[in-house]
């Protein structure tokens, strides 16, 4: 366990964001031993491979209070409730559609004593909402999830980003992209490699995609 991971790169949390961050640890692994969230091998570096990859968003945009954010395809809760714990005045819909996965995210958001999560389980085109932001770690290619939930996203702009996706992927994406303009050629997107955020092998070929329209 190296919790000291997450205060290096985040060294302004709240006392508060410290203690649930802290406890995310040892819930996981009592999860884990009865619903796999985390592959068994990755449990010890939950802290790099799974929380600290979910606040690469945190380091790209600062949610304003109010922002909604759906995560798709959540799992245990990646990266939905490290991004809750890191913006408590944004509200965060985690959703899979896997429910065991989905009661594991929920209990772990219950036992931190988390206010600004709510839990889906389904399918993403189920649902009928709208929201600021999609976020979502490895779930699909983009042109699927795009096609999946383009209607989902709220006109209304107050970030310092424009309303979109926020996507956490690894390799090469070239094909994905060209995928995705394919289906809807007046789409923007820029990447940002998460070794410019984070040091490390694991960041080296991980990058955050950040998809919006003008």
């Amino acid at each position: 366990m190296n919790f000291e991971i997450i205060t290096k790169y985040f060294p302004d949390l709240t006392e508060l964001q410290i203690n649930q961050f802290k406890q995310l640890y040892d819930l996981y692994v009592d999860w884990n031993s009865k619903i796999n969230v985390v592959s068994r091998k990755d449990i010890e570096s939950l802290y790099e491979k799974h929380v600290l990859h979910s606040l690469a968003i945190a380091k790209y945009v600062q949610f304003e209070n109010g922002t909604k954010v759906l995560d798709i395809g959540t799992g245990g809760g990646f990266p939905g409730i490290p991004l809750a714990i890191m913006f408590p005045n944004t509200e965060f819909t985690l959703c899979d559609s896997i429910g065991k996965k989905i009661k594991v995210a929920e209990e772990i958001s219950n036992a931190i004593g988390l206010k600004n999560t709510d839990f889906v389980v389904g399918r993403v085109e189920n649902l009928k909402e709208e929201f600021h932001f999609i976020v979502s770690r490895a779930v699909a290619p983009m042109e699927s999830l795009y096609r999946w939930t383009q209607d989902y996203i709220d006109d209304n702009c107050f970030n310092a980003k424009l309303n979109g996706y926020l996507l956490l992927k690894g390799g090469d994406l070239k094909e994905e992209i060209k995928e995705l303009k394919r289906l809807n050629a007046k789409l923007n997107v820029q990447t940002a490699d998460l070794n410019s955020f984070f040091e490390g092998e694991f960041f080296e070929t991980k990058q955050l995609v950040y998809i919006f329209k003008h």
